[in-house]
């Protein structure tokens, strides 16, 4: 009597589908999204433990981060699948779904152009490495930073004010790019002071490459060659003489992009400090303001 009871109810329906089919429906959606869960966090679990055994591995972290979203991504579309694959008049969308020909004609139908060319961006930047994590780079004279992560649509950089830039994966691709990590780190840093026409120019050198020498982070950028030849291990030209000023520029290298830029700075300060104790002009120009009186 009971089991018939329990039957009854299991046949009842709601919008035209029996209370069985809707609970065996749920069921199977549960074990899916459990099943879907479970995989995203041994796969994510697996490229982790890959990242900390870098050094027995070919990837690196940024080739890891990358394949790693390719991968949950794709664990998420056979989920989709295979919950649709439940709803009556769906199994077709399933099966194309499931089929590569098919993920590559909804990926054409429903993502925009702008996110293929980013996803494809994001797999040339991996492959052909112009930047890779960690890196210090600038993208197009305008964002400056360090590289945090490549994601399937954008390049995170982090600039120095500690804000989160995200750049789309084609227009980085098509962006000039100077990477101070690539290769050797070692950065010459530019120091152009303008000094007097008046000034003797051999000991304003002397004494801007004297200053310049004094500083910690300065390093020593000569070939073997060029020491044997006595090349000034800090070079000081005249680049310029302009309309007030005859404008000197050293060439000072530090050991990465970053000593070099706080080099720069803390420079300009001490040179012209040093010019003022040794009355070495650095002129500026000013205007003489004159009042006429009405008659």
């Amino acid at each position: 009597m009971f089991d018939k009871d329990i039957n009854e109810i299991l046949a009842m329906t709601v919008f035209g589908f029996s209370i069985r089919s809707i609970i065996i429906f749920f069921i199977k959606a549960i074990i899916i999204y459990l099943f879907v869960r479970l995989l995203t966090g041994i796969t994510k679990y697996l490229f982790k433990r890959s990242m900390k055994k870098q050094g027995k591995i070919v990837l690196d972290e940024t080739k890891i981060g990358f394949l790693r979203q390719m991968v949950v991504t794709a664990i998420y579309i056979i989920g989709v699948s295979a919950f649709l694959s439940l709803i009556p008049g769906m199994e077709k969308v399933s099966n194309s779904i499931l089929a590569s020909a098919g993920i590559l004609a909804m990926a054409v139908g429903l993502a925009s152009q702008d996110a293929l060319s980013n996803i494809v961006g994001g797999l040339f930047i991996i492959f052909s490495r112009p930047f890779k994590v960690g890196d210090f780079i600038k993208v197009d004279d305008v964002v400056v930073g360090t590289v945090m992560e490549i994601t399937l649509r954008h390049t995170i950089i982090r600039n120095a004010e500690n804000r989160m830039i995200l750049i789309p994966n084609s227009k980085i691709n098509s962006s000039t790019i100077i990477n101070s990590s690539y290769g050797d780190n070692s950065t010459c840093s530019f120091i152009d002071i303008g000094v007097s026409y008046t000034v003797n120019l051999d000991f304003a050198i002397d004494t801007m490459r004297d200053e310049i020498m004094k500083h910690s982070l300065l390093i020593d950028y000569r070939t073997e060659e060029e020491k044997k030849n006595n090349v000034p291990q800090v070079v000081i030209r005249v680049i310029n003489l302009g309309d007030s000023a005859i404008t000197l520029r050293a060439w000072a290298w530090a050991s990465t992009s970053a000593n070099a830029t706080v080099m720069k700075f803390e420079l300009l300060k001490s040179i012209k400090e040093r010019f003022d104790k040794e009355h070495i002009e650095i002129p500026y120009p000013y205007f003489n303001q004159i009042l006429m009186k009405e008659s």
